[in-house]
């Protein structure tokens, strides 16, 4: 049986041709959504022949391949059929000069998070080691010894005795 079917005054498109097979195999919006984690909203979408509401690039192939996957259907012929149809309807993939824009901002966030990123190893190292005097202070206050060390007697008494007035 033949994909494209005629129907009234031409031919299905290539969201009518999807819609028809899902149905034919009896599979409904919500287990597609389950099967490829893609939204319903971009299903219905796709089905619809709206591809413009669908993210651009790779992120549209990639739904439409696992739409295709999750009903077992042939993605060579299937794929050539979207791509006509995204021609068809002008929906156009970026040109060159959009991906280098888009790949440049990227690295841009990317530096951006690492300084940040440096910023939060610094504020950690801080925090842990007013921790770990806090414990340490605590520690010591705990077992009665003070923070800081006592002078032995002895020592100050010898200080003592050594210190005294002369008679």
């Amino acid at each position: 049986m033949s994909i494209i079917m005629a129907r009234e005054g031409g031919v299905e498109t290539f969201g009518e041709q999807l819609l028809r097979a899902r149905e034919e195999r009896g599979m409904s919006v919500e287990a597609i959504c389950d099967a490829t984690k893609v939204s319903a909203r971009h299903i219905r979408a796709l089905e619809a022949g709206a591809l413009g509401e669908l993210p651009g690039g790779v992120f549209r192939r990639g739904f439409v391949r696992s739409y295709l996957g999750a009903l077992g259907l042939e993605e060579g012929p299937w794929m050539s059929r979207f791509e006509e149809s995204c021609r068809q309807s002008g929906v156009r993939e970026p040109n060159a000069t959009e991906w280098a824009e888009f790949a440049e901002n990227v690295k841009n966030s990317r530096i951006v998070k690492r300084r940040r990123m440096g910023m939060r190893w610094v504020g950690v190292g801080v925090t842990l080691a007013a921790l770990a005097l806090g414990g340490w202070c605590g520690w010591r206050l705990a077992t009665h010894r003070g923070l800081l060390p006592a002078i032995p007697i002895w020592r100050l008494l010898k200080s003592s005795v050594d210190n005294a007035p002369s008679r």
